[in-house]
């Protein structure tokens, strides 16, 4: 009996101190981010974690990390980088804070082409006059056995917009989105179906943090900014799956 109430105190004990750290953690971070809002009223905080280093403090505003000590005096920004393992920390918490369940994108929205068997999928948010994107595009013609789900996301002008609107009310959008983006064909639809799909993509992009195109979303929920090459691309859908 003894033996056994030992054990309860000491869980009992461990628990409450789990508790006390937890919430003096909790105090700490409101705090600064208080500060922080206080004092740079142009962030948008969305969350305050203790970094890998003493005393050091992780704040995300959304498509960026930046780092505090813990009163808000002083801030950086910038890469985290352990020089022991020859890796960049910050790069991997903004993958990870970042990362998208791929199920829940209303795909319904998107242009859907599919290459071979489509068995590997990956979503991309494109603006149809983003030279990158066409990049990208031009690199895809090398892949095979996916299922590419664009998102017509017109950030660059109103003319992105009105060739987004265009192709997404073509009769064949898919053939019609790859004839403009490989072959400089301008789509011939007039705009005139219901293109309220493309707000929401541009509100769905704005809700991900999609800051530039191209941006893809693997189907692990990793993300890869840019013009990515045929190689990169390959690598990073094997590993998705």
């Amino acid at each position: 009996m003894a033996t056994f109430l030992r054990g309860a105190l000491s869980a009992a004990l461990i628990a409450a101190m789990a508790l006390g750290c937890s919430a003096h953690a909790d105090q700490t971070t409101d705090k600064l981010k208080a500060t922080l809002q206080a004092r740079l009223p142009d962030l948008q905080i969305k969350s305050i974690t203790k970094a890998p280093v003493a005393g050091l403090y992780e704040v995300n505003v959304g498509a960026q990390l930046i780092y505090s000590d813990a009163n808000g005096d002083y801030v950086f920004v910038g890469d985290l980088l352990d020089t022991k393992a020859h890796a960049n920390l910050t790069e991997a918490r903004l993958a990870e804070i970042n990362k998208v369940d791929f199920a829940s994108l209303p795909l319904a929205n998107a242009v859907k082409v599919v290459k071979g068997n489509g068995s590997r999928k990956m979503a991309v948010f494109s603006d149809p006059n983003c030279p990158y994107c066409k990049q990208l595009e031009a690199s895809l013609k090398s892949i095979d056995n996916v299922t590419v789900y664009t998102f017509l996301y017109p950030v660059l002008s109103d003319d992105s917009t009105a060739k987004a609107k265009a192709i997404w009310c073509s009769a064949d959008r898919a053939k019609t989105w790859e004839a403009w983006m490989l072959e400089r064909r301008a789509p011939s639809g007039a705009g005139t179906c219901d293109t309220s799909a493309i707000d929401k993509n541009l509100a769905l992009g704005r809700g991900l943090n999609v800051t530039g195109t191209p941006t893809i979303i693997l189907a692990d929920g990793r993300r890869l900014p840019g013009a990515v090459s045929a190689d990169a691309l390959e690598r990073a859908l094997g590993k998705a799956r």
